[in-house]
């Protein structure tokens, strides 16, 4: 542990950002801190909101002018003052690239080292035939060309520019100094004197044209001089436009460098971009570099391209390979293995390629190695982002900046842990320790007990929630918090509270269960699970070990199948019994509630319209004559007319990110004056879309279908959201529990099987708490809920947990054991027992 000195601290003073009450706090530089606190206490505003934002108002101020000007203006947190603060950066779940077109190798970077090692020393084989590209002489090149039949129309072109930006008037002055008059430009032909100016910021492609001739007797030695002219002006490539007048004309490339010598065929030169999915020079021209396409032009439904299976690359740079294996082989390869074979690259190689690959190799290597040690060595390097959990792409972006080597910096995480199995921890906390020591200042917000006792020095912020939060309860060492009576999560590091339920656990029947056999899907190894119905069931296993493969991919779409629902692409499996015991299927994960700003808590759970047939039901909607839809952001007529009811206007910033506004008219409150002038106990619908859940709860206490809808939101640990808080700013397990609250209000009808993948994301020991209790409620009602989860105390609390393992990825895919949370303590094999026995 590091003791701060009292003259190496971050000081923060008067913090009141968001619920924040004037918060005064230090925390130590150069140390690991963990932020602690129920959910909404506040650890987020503190972390985030002003000690990140203040870090990077502060760079940007220190820039010069020239340069703010094309930066957006950071507005100064609501804080006092700030000192001792270093350059920050944040690594959270949301931020970072989740586009189809990003992979785990191209946000760490490896894939551009990938890149350049398969340019330099990848060997080229012929598409056709799969023989070695070796390089064609002139000679040969005339005589294909010759060999042509007679009467074809033939273009020689030199290939000048190829697909770069600029004007490039020096390349067509060039072309000039060597006696030729046209060019073809980006597909049109031109006299040189009549090609437009040409836009600096497109990519361009220049061919002189050399000659203009037509196969037949005695062109030969005019072929000859006019293909080794362009051979000569382009470094050894020449494009051939052949005209058969049969009928489109076709372009063909001919190199010096390049050439199968079975077919003849000519190939372009390696470069790096050769193996670029995000260039049309790399990428498949089928489905645009994705690796996948879309049925019927249906983006939501997307399926492997069948002209790169999936590769993603054109067919030419697939067939580049390093020891008989392809880029996109190797990017295929589980993080393990594509380490050892990277270690094992250079061997083969003659002295010159290892000169060239070996820096290369190591650097790969160490990035890869930092992969694993943040806990995702499960992941394959052609992983999408857009499939990656916020935990798994912030361990990811974590990685990358340990690779980076950057010292001096304050890093701000959010819940690093989130995602990771009890038995990973130690990996990422080590990672952690390690970009410490390297000289950064760490701050973490956390709710897991191991990195908290992991850290230098602990901020417990609470005691509640929203407007019972925002103070600082405690700091410290992690025993020293556990040691004060006033802090929550003290008494949970303490044991002086507890995670559990006050009930025996439920003995399932074995005449009502389901039975899903033969389970294969990815490193699912024949895998024959059991879930008994009525009982609260877990599904744990370390990261990678198969749990969403198992549950999320083979048993939901069967079960979805089986109950005649749409479903996503069912996985491989031999039989599914017991449906029949089963009827609703309700999944509850943590997609967002809503993807417009429009969207919010009170929209998605249902309780908008009843606040809004309580307004109109007052004296004044009733004498303006205002129906409910008057008191809605999405009609017209009761919405601002400047920012259609979204509270802000969008101000667009050419080449900088579009900029928000708060609405001129409105002033924020998306309504106009005349639906304003509407109130409920004083309260606009306004005031109470800005009104916290557990305020909203207790305004319409005395209005009992707002007041259920509202209890269920507080039961599940949100009441410190806003109700017209948009669900783009809304965590994952946020807009999980919204769903949960939803489902909650609904009347019990018994026989639903509710899926939820790690609900106790986010929360806080006493949220785990509060969540468990309304699970436990869902099946008292006759339902069974199944829980993919990694938090320990909700698993010993399961009546049944089925544990995968042993490890991860290839090393994963077994049933290592079934039963309640006894039998799987009592299991040596799995990685969760352990951490069962230790409670």
């Amino acid at each position: 542990m590091i003791s701060p000195s009292t003259d190496n601290l971050i000081r923060i003073r008067g913090a009141r950002v968001h619920n924040l009450c004037n918060l005064d706090v230090d925390i130590p530089r150069d140390a690991i801190t963990v932020i602690s606190g129920v959910s909404g206490s506040g650890k987020s505003s503190l972390a985030f909101d002003t000690l990140f934002a203040e870090g990077q108002r502060q760079y940007i101020d220190s820039l010069s002018t020239y340069a703010r000007q094309y930066l957006d203006a950071i507005p100064r947190p609501d804080v006092d003052w700030i000192d001792g603060l270093a350059p920050t950066l944040s690594i959270d779940q949301k931020s970072g690239s989740h586009s189809a077109r990003s992979t785990v190798a191209t946000i760490t970077e490896i894939y551009d080292y990938l890149r350049l090692l398969y340019a330099r020393v990848g060997v080229p084989h012929c598409v056709a035939c799969g023989s070695t590209i070796s390089t064609q002489t002139p000679d040969r090149i005339v005589a294909t060309l010759a060999a042509l039949p007679d009467r074809t129309k033939l273009t020689l072109m030199s290939p000048m520019v190829r697909g770069r930006k600029g004007a490039h008037a020096d390349v067509l002055e060039q072309i000039a100094g060597h006696g030729l008059v046209r060019a073809r430009v980006d597909g049109e032909m031109y006299l040189l004197e009549d090609v437009p100016p040409l836009a600096v910021r497109k990519n361009h492609t220049i061919e002189a044209i050399v000659d203009r001739l037509i196969i037949k007797d005695g062109v030969d030695a005019r072929l000859d001089e006019s293909t080794r002219l362009a051979l000569r002006l382009a470094g050894g490539m020449c494009s051939a436009l052949i005209d058969r007048g049969d009928g489109e004309p076709e372009t063909k490339l001919f190199s010096t460098s390049m050439t199968c010598l079975e077919c003849g065929e000519s190939f372009e030169e390696l470069e790096p971009r050769t193996f670029s999915f995000n260039s049309p020079y790399g990428a498949c021209s089928t489905c645009q570099g994705l690796g996948k396409v879309a049925v019927r032009g249906d983006k939501s439904h997307m399926v492997t391209c069948s002209t790169c299976e999936g590769g993603r690359l054109k067919a030419e740079s697939l067939a580049v390979t390093i020891h008989d294996v392809s880029i996109d082989a190797l990017c295929r390869m589980p993080l393990p293995d594509a380490q050892t074979w990277m270690e094992n690259v250079a061997r083969p190689l003659d002295a010159l390629q290892q000169k060239v690959a070996a820096p290369i190799q190591s650097e790969v290597v160490r990035r890869i190695d930092f992969l694993r040690r943040v806990g995702v060595d499960y992941l394959t390097l052609d992983r999408s982002a857009e499939t990656l959990s916020g935990g798994e792409m912030q361990r990811v972006r974590l990685a990358t900046s340990i690779g980076s080597g950057l010292v001096g910096v304050c890093y701000v995480l959010d819940e690093p842990s989130i995602g990771l199995h009890p038995a990973d921890h130690h990996r990422l906390l080590a990672a952690i320790k390690e970009l410490q020591t390297a000289g950064n200042t760490i701050v973490i917000v956390e709710h897991d007990e191991d990195t908290i006792q992991a850290a230098d020095h602990v901020i417990d912020i609470g005691p509640g929630a929203g407007r019972h939060g925002g103070r600082l309860v405690s700091q410290g060492t992690a025993a020293e918090v556990a040691d004060d009576e006033a802090s929550p999560t003290g008494a949970y590091l303490s044991g002086r509270s507890k995670i559990g339920l006050d009930r025996p656990r439920r003995t399932p029947r074995k005449s009502h269960q389901l039975t899903l056999s033969g389970a294969t899907l990815n490193n699912l190894q024949n895998v024959t699970a059991k879930i008994p119905l009525g009982c609260l069931v877990g599904v744990s296993g370390v990261s990678g070990s198969g749990k969403s493969s198992l549950i999320v991919d083979t048993l939901y779409p069967a079960l979805a199948a089986k109950l005649e629902l749409v479903a996503d692409q069912l996985g491989p499996h031999k039989r599914l019994t017991g449906a029949q015991h089963i009827d609703k299927l309700v999944p509850i994960d943590q997609t967002p509630i809503g993807r417009t700003t429009r969207s919010c808590p009170a929209t998605y759970a249902g309780v908008m319209d009843p606040i809004r047939q309580v307004y109109a039901s007052t004296r004044e909607a009733k004498t303006l004559g205002f129906a409910a839809n008057r008191f809605s952001f999405n009609s017209p007529a009761g919405r601002c007319d400047v920012c259609k009811g979204n509270g802000f206007e969008r101000i667009e910033m050419n080449f900088l990110s579009d900029l928000l506004i708060e609405c001129s008219r409105c002033g924020g409150k998306r309504f106009n004056r005349q639906t304003l002038q509407v109130r409920f106990k004083g309260a606009t619908i306004a005031d109470v879309l800005g009104m916290t859940i557990d305020a909203a709860q207790e305004f319409f206490e005395n209005v009992p279908k707002v007041h259920h809808l509202l209890t269920s939101l507080v039961d599940v640990g949100l009441g410190y959201v806003t109700l017209g808080q948009s669900s783009t700013t809304l965590s994952g397990g946020e807009a999980q529990r919204i769903k949960l609250a939803t489902e909650l209000a609904r009347p019990a009808t018994g026989k639903t099987f509710y899926v939820l993948d790690e609900p106790t994301t986010g929360l806080h020991f006493a949220d785990v708490q509060r969540l468990l209790v309304v699970l436990d409620r869902l099946v008292e009602a006759g339902n069974t809920v199944l829980v993919i989860e990694h938090q320990s105390d909700l698993l010993a609390a399961c009546d049944w947990l089925l544990d995968l393992g042993p490890g991860g990825g290839s090393q994963g895919g077994h049933l290592i054991a079934e039963g309640p949370p006894e039998t799987i303590a009592a299991c040596p094999e799995s990685a969760t027992g352990k951490f069962l026995r230790l409670r």
